[in-house]
């Protein structure tokens, strides 16, 4: 992706190159303007708020180009990541973005396993954590010991003792008034917002069921080149890998699993069961991950929520949330204006000026929460979610039901320790899980 990039910026313009690229804000660009939709309240006067982007890849390049458009005295100031190549082609598509707002220094590009930290060292403001999430739970403790705000992209760990440790952070961060805000996007869309505010706020009466379904085809690969090392080809690759992604339901269809929690008021299920395995994505090439799921969660009042989800080529795609209440169903499906049938039936009818940029929001909202002085917090959610995938995991692995207090005390940890990360490091990572003989650790 990083390298399409680069290549587009040799042939478009400033406009185009944002259009093409997805970076862009609709109706908007990357200039020096305060005409936002409403005027940020400066903390300190004139200051300028110094970002630092730990993860160069497409999303994190994204993220630190929405951090430009959120507020107009925002400098990205240092950049980090494990491979020089990506940390590169990130800085030439920010300096096309805007470069009088780039200010990073050849000595504040820092490449390696310890970057994160060197990037801290920098006293940066803000932090945007975009590599991949078996990374994250550390990050994010570092970057809340360091006294700066945060985005954090979605997953936000790869297993339990992860997610405890991101609760952690949490709890420090909200202590010192750091705000936090995470990449679970779809929770700032706007029609999102309007339709699941009904959900909870009882339009629907009682939830009994709620259904997610996130299918599609096959992810990216990177050939393996001669002169990487055994851990070089699963960095490149890391989404094959369970120990530096999760496994796909916990990287990707994790916003399934999120919006279900949300339907259901962000209560924590008791028990989950389901089945999961690796049919049509067989190659040795794509890792130890599986390529379909399907579990139930079942909550303490009897109702159930159901999550459905594949990535196979050549098959159909699909991305719903269905939410049965005892007084109607709320129908969402992504790209489309969702609604609500029965007793209160609704659909959302906002005018197109109204829509919105989830990704760019969730950047305006942060930036404009620092300039207030008056944090936000995503972090309990945000770990809940997370923790839900890794479960549904567990569940798929093992072939077993686990209840919520077994999954989330797990200490089954899949990755190396931090300080054991190493290129020549002959990292095996867990075997493929086969289902009644991988056990719940």
């Amino acid at each position: 992706m990083m390298s399409e990039m680069k290549n587009k910026l040799k042939t478009s313009s400033r406009r185009s190159f944002l259009k093409q690229s997805g970076l862009a804000v609709i109706g908007s660009t990357f200039v020096h303007n305060t005409s936002f939709a409403a005027p940020f309240l400066v903390t300190k006067k004139n200051q300028t708020l110094r970002v630092g982007l730990i993860g160069c890849g497409g999303r994190g390049t994204g993220a630190a180009a929405q951090a430009l458009q959120a507020d107009p005295d925002v400098e990205i100031t240092a950049l980090g990541d494990v491979f020089e190549d990506r940390l590169e082609e990130a800085y030439q598509a920010l300096v096309e973005i805007d470069g009088e707002r780039v200010k990073v220094a050849d000595s504040d590009k820092y490449i390696g396993f310890d970057a994160y930290q060197k990037v801290l060292d920098t006293k940066v403001d803000v932090v945007l954590l975009a590599t991949p999430p078996a990374f994250r739970p550390e990050h994010l403790m570092s970057a809340v010991h360091a006294g700066v705000h945060v985005f954090c992209e979605k997953p936000v760990a790869v297993d339990a003792p992860g997610v405890r440790k991101v609760l952690e952070a949490v709890k420090q961060a909200k202590e010192k008034k750091l705000s936090l805000v995470s990449g679970f996007c779809f929770r700032y869309d706007f029609s999102n917002r309007a339709v699941f505010e009904k959900i909870v706020n009882g339009d629907l009466g009682e939830i009994r069921t709620v259904s997610t379904f996130r299918n599609g085809g096959e992810a990216w690969y990177h050939e393996p080149q001669p002169d990487w090392t055994k851990m070089t080809e699963q960095m490149r690759n890391w989404y094959y890998y369970n120990w530096l992604s999760g496994d796909f339901i916990v990287e990707q269809s994790v916003h399934s699993i999120d919006m279900m929690s949300w339907a259901m008021g962000d209560r924590l299920p008791i028990k989950a069961t389901g089945t999961g395995g690796r049919q049509a994505r067989v190659d040795p090439k794509y890792g130890n991950i599986y390529d379909h799921f399907a579990v139930e969660f079942e909550y303490e009042d009897g109702a159930k929520g159901f999550h459905f989800t594949r990535q196979q080529a050549a098959t159909s795609s699909r991305n719903t949330v269905d939410v049965l209440g005892v007084d109607g169903n709320a129908i969402i499906n992504i790209g489309t204006p969702p609604r609500i049938t029965g007793k209160n039936e609704w659909r959302y009818t906002a005018q197109k000026s109204k829509k919105n940029n989830m990704y760019q929001t969730q950047h305006d909202e942060l930036f404009a929460a620092i300039r207030k002085g008056e944090p936000i917090n995503d972090g309990e959610w945000m770990a809940n979610s997370t923790m839900l995938a890794v479960w549904a995991r567990m569940v798929g692995y093992t072939g077993q039901a686990i209840t919520w207090e077994q999954a989330f005390n797990s200490e089954e940890t899949l990755g190396p320790k931090m300080e054991d990360y190493d290129w020549d490091y002959e990292w095996e990572g867990p075997p493929i899980a086969v289902p009644g003989q991988t056990k719940m650790v």
